[in-house]
């Protein structure tokens, strides 16, 4: 579905990623494995279309999304959800932080603006925050909710749209146990959706019990890429099984 090809990206004349190469199959979860600083959120950013990369290209159905037009462009880009660590939300109730993202699609504006006057969620953003346990907190004000529950709401808001793809960026740091495995239970459902999901985390017992395939990153590249029982238990490169053991701080 996604394909990233020799991605290389930078800042302010200092490499952050080079020469990486993944795809993100229907279906599946890939889990984007690394310390902090390491490049993976630049790197989800430029799998969510937020900017070109330096060199590389990003293909989404064989085609090079940097070289279709704005509007092509933004049509793939509607096909993808992102879930930021940060995880604001606006000032009102839960439905519509969850709708918000259906708000602003043309399509869905009218029907949504009446349904949200009537104080009525969309069908899919109540399957959505049912997806991540939160439908029962439908009328709350977001102002009362907890961190993981606010997560949880960010991840419906993204799920709402009914994306292709999901990429989520350490959608459970610094959460309880409680709202961790919830948030992994609806990872898992986003899959079994067909969904492919790209999870950014610097959890190692996460991305075994969540993920299909997994890429380890250190220092901006990629240097482990494959099944994840396999990346885990029989890495080919030293530094990632010295990483993965925590013999390798880095």
């Amino acid at each position: 579905m996604i394909h990233a090809r020799s991605l290389s990206h930078g800042f302010d004349g200092s490499d952050v990623l080079t020469e990486i190469s993944l795809d993100v199959h229907p279906g599946e979860v890939l889990a984007i494995v690394g310390p902090s600083g390491t490049g993976k959120t630049t790197l989800l950013r430029l799998l969510g279309l937020f900017h070109p990369p330096q060199a590389g290209a990003v293909l989404v159905d064989d085609e090079n999304v940097w070289s279709l037009t704005r509007e092509e462009r933004l049509a793939v880009r509607r096909r993808i959800g992102m879930v930021f660590q940060d995880r604001s939300l606006f000032s009102t109730t839960v439905a519509k932080n969850a709708a918000y993202g259906l708000e602003v699609r043309q399509s869905w504006s009218t029907r949504l603006k009446h349904a949200l006057a009537r104080e009525r969620a969309p069908p899919a953003v109540l399957d959505a925050l049912d997806t991540v346990g939160m439908r029962d907190k439908v009328s709350q004000h977001a102002r009362g909710l907890s961190a993981g529950e606010a997560q949880r709401v960010a991840f419906a808001r993204a799920l709402a749209v009914e994306p292709d793809v999901l990429l989520l960026d350490e959608p459970t740091s610094n959460l309880d146990p409680r709202n961790t495995a919830l948030l992994e239970e609806a990872v898992t459902r986003a899959r079994d959706r067909g969904i492919g999901v790209v999870i950014a985390t610097h959890d190692m017992q996460q991305a075994r019990r969540v993920s299909d395939r997994a890429a380890v990153l250190l220092g901006g590249a990629c240097i482990e890429y494959g099944d994840t029982e396999r990346v885990f238990e029989r890495p080919h490169d030293e530094r990632a099984r010295k990483f993965i053991t925590g013999e390798l701080v880095y």
